[in-house]
């Protein structure tokens, strides 16, 4: 958090256990899939460590793919009080989510007829990753640049997302990761840096930006209206 947390290495198990943070339902607040009623899985760990990350995702318990399904059913009834057969979106996010095997957990989503999205800084690729699974990809800048996303993550990627802030530097325009090879829209967001000043001015140059290279603005709406 903040750029606190540990830089972990990728850890390819089997992918029946996974370490995870939190499960919880809410709806999905930034990029393509803005207003979908989700289950969030937030795994633990990551291999950056981004001073303006504003989550926390060092802690963990150790689940097998079984139990946190489970878990994310019931999470999502306890959110929209109701139980019936409707499919709720996945995101599974970190952290780097794909810093582990999470490829047995999205298939059987898949199976089960979820769309599953995953947030990754298209760094990792979970080893055979089912070829359905949504990517949105949201690239950090490394000494100094944007450097290009890795082929594989950019084909099943479906929205490059941009953090910008006006007060950052290398934060305050975007790159060119490989979205026009791949032709993949690109969202672009303004950093909240938990100051009202900064933030208004991280909003209009989000917008500017957006206008500047013909790319959607992405706001997080899910603190806008109060929740996870």
């Amino acid at each position: 958090m903040f750029g606190n947390n540990l830089k972990l290495k990728p850890e390819y198990n089997d992918g029946n256990i996974l370490r995870v943070t939190q499960i919880f339902g809410t709806f999905q607040g930034e990029g393509p899939y803005t207003g979908y009623p989700s289950i969030f899985i937030r795994l633990s760990g990551c291999n950056l460590a981004c001073s303006f990350c504003d989550t926390e995702f060092d802690s963990y318990d150790e689940l097998n793919v079984n139990e946190i399904i489970a878990i994310g059913y019931k999470k999502f009834t306890e959110f929209s009080c109701e139980k019936n057969d409707f499919k709720p979106l996945i995101v599974i996010t970190g952290g780097e989510p794909m810093r582990q095997n999470i490829s047995l957990l999205c298939k059987i989503l898949l199976d089960d007829g979820h769309i599953v999205q995953i947030e990754s800084n298209g760094t990792l690729i979970s080893p055979d990753l089912p070829e359905n699974v949504k990517i949105v990809c949201s690239p950090k800048v490394s000494n100094a640049k944007y450097h290009k996303v890795r082929p594989d993550i950019l084909k099943q990627t479906i929205a490059i997302k941009f953090i910008v802030s006006d007060s950052r530097k290398e934060y305050s325009d975007i790159g060119e990761v490989g979205q026009r090879e791949f032709n993949i829209p690109v969202y672009i967001q303004p950093m909240d840096e938990y100051n009202s000043e900064k933030n208004n001015a991280n909003l209009a140059l989000a917008m500017k930006l957006s206008i500047k290279n013909n790319a959607v603005l992405s706001l997080q709406t899910h603190k806008m209206i109060g929740i996870e």
